[in-house]
């Protein structure tokens, strides 16, 4: 099935007869396929998947991955670029994205391979994309893809839109939470007037686990390569990228991003305890996420609760905090 949806995407876009489909595993979502042609070239094809069962904000996710590509482009980061793409889902492909591959291996896959230095290096690189992104401005605050309506004029709004979905969405699909929902409804009500310090709707990718990083280059001469999978992204506060680019760490300690994120942006991250009230307020949007899409998605006993044994404490220390 992921073949024929991808040779139906290739047909229709007019390409010539690929040498390689090479399925890249790593998501949990769409279906993605590397595709190699005679001359070198390569494309990366993503592909929905047919059903609609999925939290509320994952509607029209390529909406937002397109608009994420594109305006990537104009920060000149390390960004796939889009060369065709289909976002009715009525089309007779269906929808689709086709983009131009990135080099390198997932930063996950070789993280243990890395040198000090290397990683010191990779990390302010990072920063620096991140931080160039960040420059991006968009027209409202929320998800593009109008999954939870149109973009706000205030993050306050957009982001109560956004948890209240998520825990929605929880109680729909009878996911476990460490607290009620209603009690974790409250604590995020609570801790809100803070979003209103945000008054720019920035680019945030708000999926930069290692596993969305691609890293290039030999021992001793590595780069980043890419920055993939912004389906995830929203317009909002710069700040909620870094409760995934130090995913389950302390942002603060990440010195070296941190640099290279100053140096893109002129200006360094000061985390003012309304600062860290923003990022807890993330984190929880996070991992709610984290611990309700265990259930649309099928995972299985164990890995339900390896999210289980890794998020919900997280969760609540998080709570906590607020």
């Amino acid at each position: 099935m992921p073949v024929d949806a991808t040779t139906a995407v290739l047909e229709a876009v007019g390409a010539p007869a690929p040498v390689s489909l090479e399925p890249l595993t790593g998501g949990t979502y769409n279906t993605v396929t590397r595709v190699t042609f005679g001359d070198g070239g390569q494309w990366v094809v993503k592909v929905p998947p047919a059903h609609s069962a999925g939290l509320s904000y994952e509607q029209h996710l390529l909406v937002n991955e397109v608009t994420f590509y594109d305006a990537a482009a104009e920060a000149g980061a390390t960004i796939p670029r889009v060369v065709h793409s289909e976002l009715d889902p009525g089309a007779p492909t269906g929808a689709y994205i086709v983009m131009t591959a990135r080099p390198g291996r997932p930063w996950s896959a070789i993280g243990d391979g890395l040198t000090p230095d290397e990683t010191r290096s990779l990390r302010a690189e990072f920063g620096g994309i991140v931080g160039r992104l960040h420059r991006v401005t968009g027209p409202g605050f929320g998800y593009p893809g109008g999954a939870l309506g149109p973009l706000s004029a205030t993050w306050r709004e957009a982001f109560t839109a956004m948890t209240d979905a998520v825990l929605r969405d929880a109680e729909g699909y009878g996911a476990r939470l460490p607290l009620p929902v209603d009690r974790i409804r409250e604590v995020l009500a609570g801790a809100s007037d803070v979003l209103d310090e945000v008054t720019r709707p920035a680019l945030v990718h708000f999926d930069l686990w290692q596993g969305n990083l691609l890293v290039t280059g030999e021992p001793g001469a590595r780069r980043v390569g890419g920055i993939i999978d912004g389906e995830r992204m929203f317009w909002g506060d710069p700040v909620a990228d870094l409760v995934s680019t130090s995913l389950f760490g302390d942002p603060e300690a990440d010195l070296d991003f941190l640099a290279g994120y100053a140096g893109a942006t002129g200006s360094p991250v000061v985390f003012t305890p309304s600062l860290r009230r923003r990022l807890g307020l993330y984190r929880g949007y996070l991992y709610l996420i984290m611990l309700t899409e265990t259930v649309p998605r099928g995972y299985g006993s164990e890995e339900v609760a390896g999210t289980w044994e890794a998020v919900a404490p997280r969760l609540v220390a998080a709570l906590e905090e607020l």
